[in-house]
């Protein structure tokens, strides 16, 4: 079967996407493993399939290159934002249904291939710092420790490390390393489901962004740099945990095809 895709990627963190409004589509696992691989196939961190939801604009579904469904992912849900502008289904809103719910996005700017977006994330839970780590649920789970040497460290050794202890129960934790340098926060993330580090993470960003916030009484926005670019948090912090999150940074068109599955 032959199937149209587009390829994006938000700050580096890359997608293969699929509108399937219109047509039945079903896919096994090792099918999107062979479309995810970077030598034998398009080469992305996970697949993402557009289809129709009731009063909703679209809904997202989204599976890891590992070939499995997995949870929210924040990068891709700019990325679907912006193709769904271009296939032309929303004007410059939206309003999606995701693996943890509905999310709306709004598209700040678009110029060529290339849109800023304005995505809405779920409230978050207070949490609390043990020692240098934080644990939050972002839609996707995510343990966040503060490191040094960032730009030396080995991430797919220690992030392996992490990604199944046991803590974690059986599906595990996505791992973000976080340093501050030059008043900037930098972050690395390694994904589970993709199982090495990949260039940009926005839960993980998120989870960064709001346990930096609580460690350092920081409110309103903060700026984090991924190794695939810079995104920005914003937020409101109540006794609870934090409500009005919204991640944003680009989303980038990087070319259309056809392939046989």
């Amino acid at each position: 079967m032959k199937i149209a895709f587009e390829k994006y990627h938000g700050t580096g963190n890359d997608f293969i996407l699929v509108d399937i409004r219109d047509h039945a589509f079903s896919i096994q696992p090792e099918q999107i493993v062979q479309l995810c691989n970077r030598h034998f196939g398009i080469g992305a961190d996970g697949l993402i399939l557009l289809d129709k939801a009731e009063r909703y604009d679209f809904m997202m579904r989204y599976f890891n290159s590992d070939g499995h469904e997995s949870s929210m992912c924040g990068n891709g849900g700019r990325c679907i934002t912006a193709f769904a502008r271009r296939l032309g289904i929303i004007d410059n809103k939206a309003r999606f249904l995701a693996p943890d719910g509905a999310h709306h996005a709004i598209i700040l700017s678009e110029e060529s291939n290339n849109y800023y977006i304005s995505l809405a994330m779920h409230d978050v839970a207070l949490a609390e710092w043990k020692a240098d780590t934080i644990f939050l649920d972002t839609g996707s789970p995510h343990f966040v420790k503060i490191s040094s040497g960032l730009d030396r460290m080995n991430v797919e050794l220690e992030g392996n490390k992490l990604r199944h202890d046991p803590q974690f129960g059986a599906g595990g934790t996505n791992v973000n390393f976080i340093e501050e340098k030059d008043g900037l926060l930098h972050i690395r993330t390694f994904e589970r489901g993709v199982e090495e580090e990949t260039l940009s993470c926005g839960t993980g960003v998120t989870a960064a962004a709001l346990g930096w916030a609580l460690k350092n009484k920081k409110k309103g926005s903060i700026e984090v740099n991924a190794r695939g670019g810079r995104l920005s948090v914003k937020f409101l912090q109540h006794k609870d945990g934090f409500t009005d999150i919204r991640l944003e940074g680009p989303a980038t068109f990087v070319f259309a095809g056809e392939t046989d599955i």
